[in-house]
């Protein structure tokens, strides 16, 4: 059972102070009877209605997150915050990130508490695609280019799955100097797509070919793109089509690598 106050604030219907007003303006019913207060405990059997619309529980619940540089993709850590401290609207307790990024790696993560869309998205054989923004030392030339499209040696069994590679002029750039994808002086940027996800790979598929990685940004996921109005540190609710087109790109062969 859950205060009535924090259930319908976990289904977006508000803020805490917003849902409390909700109730005390007699807007609110359970069970087909006004609410009694805030405090009036509820489960996901109750029949919650607001404004005469029920409000449905959520078992599942999906966040994008824009993960910001010194913090840890992990549910718990002894040293660092943990991206989990970031999504704070949220009462699951099972929630967890999709995969990882670096600690010093931005952009798009997805929080979920759906473990069967997680393997979906994350399993070796579906080979779902992620594109990222990179800043890298140097110049990449077109052999440069080639090796990392056909596939590259990154230490391990077998070279990296063949990827997709954009070089970026600077005139392509939405930034101004300051940001920390700005390319400086011998510095360039690209969008790089690879469809797995090995440690550190994007980092070292660009070692592999000469060119260090300065800055790194994922952009999307599985035909996800990271909301650009969200900052570094801001998360939002995934819209009903970005559910529906996720679930649905994780089993879709269009995901996959060509």
């Amino acid at each position: 059972m859950v205060r009535l106050d924090k259930y319908l604030a976990q289904m977006s219907m508000g803020t805490r102070s917003e849902v409390k007003k909700f109730i005390k303006s007699g807007r609110v019913f359970v069970n087909g009877a006004p609410a009694s207060g805030p405090e009036q405990k509820v489960t996901e059997e109750d029949n919650v209605e607001l404004d005469g619309e029920k409000v449905s529980y959520e078992k599942y619940v999906y966040y994008m997150l824009n993960k910001p540089q010194g913090v840890v993709s992990a549910t718990k850590d002894n040293t660092c915050r943990t991206v989990l401290s970031l999504i704070t609207d949220s009462s699951k307790k099972d929630i967890f990130p999709v995969g990882r990024l670096d600690k010093d790696t931005e952009g798009l993560l997805l929080i979920t508490n759906d473990g069967a869309l997680s393997h979906e998205l994350l399993a070796p054989g579906k080979h779902v695609w992620k594109t990222y923004f990179v800043r890298v030392m140097g110049t990449l030339g077109d052999n440069e280019v080639e090796c990392l499209e056909k596939g590259v040696d990154i230490g391990e069994d077998k070279l990296t799955r063949p990827a997709k590679v954009r070089c970026l002029d600077k005139k392509e750039l939405d930034m101004v100097p300051e940001d920390p994808g700005y390319p400086g002086e011998d510095e360039s940027c690209l969008e790089l797509s690879i469809c797995e996800g090995k440690f550190h790979q994007v980092k070292r598929m660009l070692a592999a070919v000469g060119h260090p990685v300065l800055y790194l940004k994922r952009l999307s996921m599985g035909g996800i793109v990271l909301d650009p109005g969200l900052a570094p540190g801001e998360y939002r609710r995934l819209t009903q089509e970005e559910i529906a087109a996720l679930k649905c790109r994780s089993k879709d062969i269009a995901g996959k690598c060509e």
